[in-house]
């Protein structure tokens, strides 16, 4: 059943969304147990719009009057009302991750970040070693800052570094050069036990010697993690009306093996598709995800996967800061949930679990989607046949080719 939201931002035709009876319902699936849980808080504000970014983020300077600042408590005065009105649906439920994107979050306050953590551990069950992360900019920077949100909770910060060199950061329309990223990393390492860089490649005119250089450097730093993504043209886009030159793919499929070969030389394990960590670095959070784990996000435009006995439902908050601001007020943020169709839900299980080196069990697929091994069983006989995923002592793993076309792969499990 699903219950569109309208696109002017109104609410869900229906049972409210918050009605705990509605989800609980019987239905088709048969869950055994519910996934861990994570809550994901969206903070959609930033200096400036990246012209490769899709994400709901909005800059500040063109949805304020000049000189005001951020609305940071009528923002968290929002973010506690959404959360309360969503506390039937995870009632009793303990949170073993918090993540604070955006956008910008760093924008916001020390003093801000601990209030919201506060409000987080007042309403719900957080585990007391939970794995808070917080996303960050150098060109928010300032000396202290990053301790201070240290001070408020955060356990686990995350640089959006993209670049070290100040042309190619030019080049991605970023408020921060070299040498802010350079001062940002040092102080994140001073301040933080487990801290995440952000490295993009194939970038407007980089050279396979350039991106080797940006590694070379953020290892220099001994992150304990490292996303690295490459640059891709998203719709709906600056990049995507007025594309730039990017390297051809034969440098980009280059420049990942020179990129897997030097961070598995400084300790760091490629354990996605995107990520890269030292023992005991792993991003909690990110996982979870990956493992078709539950999330509730609020803030504006934040998604939510919540399963229940009989089925898993998505959500999704109204997106433009004010009108989420004014409907979370109301206990109304929710503009559109869908109950994820049986069809679907192997397809969706593999497109994140497949991310994952070390693949699933089999198991956790029946736990997590509620659904018979047979559904999925085609597409694996295909998939081992095509050489691309491995099926040893009831675990499934992805061979280096099926990480390599790890889209065909996943592909495997559309729904006929």
């Amino acid at each position: 059943m699903a219950l569109p939201g309208a696109a002017d931002g109104t609410a869900p035709e229906g049972p409210h969304w918050s009605d705990i009876r509605h989800w609980m319902r019987p239905g088709t699936l048969q869950l055994q147990g519910l996934p861990p849980l994570s809550l994901y808080i969206h903070l959609p504000w930033c200096l400036k719009k990246c012209p490769y970014c899709d994400f709901n983020s909005h800059e500040w300077s063109a949805t304020s009057e000049p000189g005001k600042a951020l609305p940071e408590q009528a923002y968290l005065d929002a973010l506690r009302a959404d959360l309360e009105a969503a506390l039937p649906l995870i009632w009793g439920r303990a949170v073993h991750s918090v993540f604070i994107g955006g956008g910008t979050p760093s924008l916001f306050s020390p003093e801000a970040i601990d209030r919201l953590l506060g409000d987080v551990r007042a309403l719900l069950r957080l585990d007391a070693d939970a794995e808070i992360t917080l996303e960050a900019n150098p060109g928010t920077f300032e000396k202290d800052r990053f301790r201070a949100f240290r001070e408020a909770g955060v356990t686990r910060l995350s640089i959006g570094v993209q670049s070290f060199n100040d042309a190619h950061l030019k080049a991605l329309g970023r408020v921060h050069d070299r040498a802010q990223a350079i001062a940002a990393v040092e102080e994140a390492a001073l301040a933080f036990d487990t801290f995440n860089l952000d490295i993009m490649y194939a970038l407007p005119g980089q050279t396979l010697a350039d991106c080797e250089a940006d590694i070379r450097t953020a290892l220099s730093f001994q992150p304990p993690h490292i996303s690295i993504y490459h640059l891709t043209l998203e719709p709906n886009t600056y990049f995507a009306k007025f594309p730039p030159t990017l390297p051809p793919d034969d440098d980009a499929y280059a420049m990942l093996d020179r990129i897997t070969e030097l961070t598995a030389a400084q300790g760091l394990e490629r354990y996605e598709v995107s990520a890269y960590a030292r023992a005991g670095h792993r991003c909690w959070h990110n996982l979870n995800y990956w493992q078709f784990g539950d999330y509730l996000g609020i803030g504006a435009g934040a998604h939510s996967k919540l399963s229940f006995a009989h089925r898993v439902v998505r959500q999704v908050r109204a997106r433009e800061p004010r009108l989420y601001m004014d409907k979370a007020r109301a206990g109304d943020a929710v503009v559109s949930v869908d109950e994820v169709a049986r069809r679907d839900l192997p397809f969706e299980y593999m497109l994140n679990a497949l991310r994952l080196r070390h693949g699933f069990e089999l198991a956790q697929f029946a736990e997590r989607t509620g659904l018979p091994l047979s559904s999925i069983q085609a597409g694996l006989d295909r998939a081992q046949q095509q050489g691309l995923v491995v099926l040893e002592h009831g675990c499934v793993r992805p061979t280096v080719r099926g990480f390599d076309f790890l889209s065909d792969l996943q592909g495997l499990f559309l729904p006929d």
